[in-house]
């Protein structure tokens, strides 16, 4: 099998196989990167270690912080206590979570649409509610020019003194 045909299946199962875990897999997330295809992961028990990834996703799937998988665990090896079975996604994750299968300790808690939103901290400070956000926010880029208007109620005066 070629690279792309053996990449097109992995991504192709990666991305639209929706499974839930099996006995002997745990759903984990993780933490961090350690170089040479090992990730330390964090469980649902607030335990750290080192899980491995195994060679079919290596250069054709890619993991960061906070992404969640499934492991396996596996007898040998001190520091590397299990390998990554499976890789995560949104759509995956909301169907675990739909079936109940989702760990306690990984739902969160917050609203997501307060994630969103500015922290009060961050904006500036401001007397009233009532005004309007484009006179609170000023572009230090531009250059600050002078306007002045002029208004038809003296150009009217003048012309009535003659």
């Amino acid at each position: 099998m070629s690279k792309a045909t053996k990449r097109k299946h992995v991504t192709k199962e990666v991305l639209d196989e929706y499974v839930l875990p099996e006995e002997n897999q745990q759903i984990v997330k993780v933490v961090a990167g350690k170089g040479n295809n090992l990730h330390e992961i964090q469980t649902a028990d607030n335990q750290t270690f080192l899980v491995s990834m195994p060679t079919r996703f290596r250069k054709n799937v890619w993991i960061k912080r906070g992404d969640f998988v499934f492991i396996e665990p596996i007898e040998e090896g001190d520091r590397v206590k299990a390998e990554i079975s499976r890789i995560l996604y949104k759509d995956q994750i909301k169907y675990i979570k739909e079936e109940g299968k989702w760990p306690e300790a990984f739902i969160e808690t917050t609203n997501t649409e307060t994630n969103k939103m500015i922290p009060d901290d961050m904006l500036p400070p401001s007397d009233s509610s009532d005004e309007d956000v484009g006179d609170l926010v000023v572009n230090a880029n531009r250059q600050k020019v002078a306007v002045y208007e002029e208004s038809d109620n003296e150009t009217s005066e003048d012309d009535d003194v003659t």
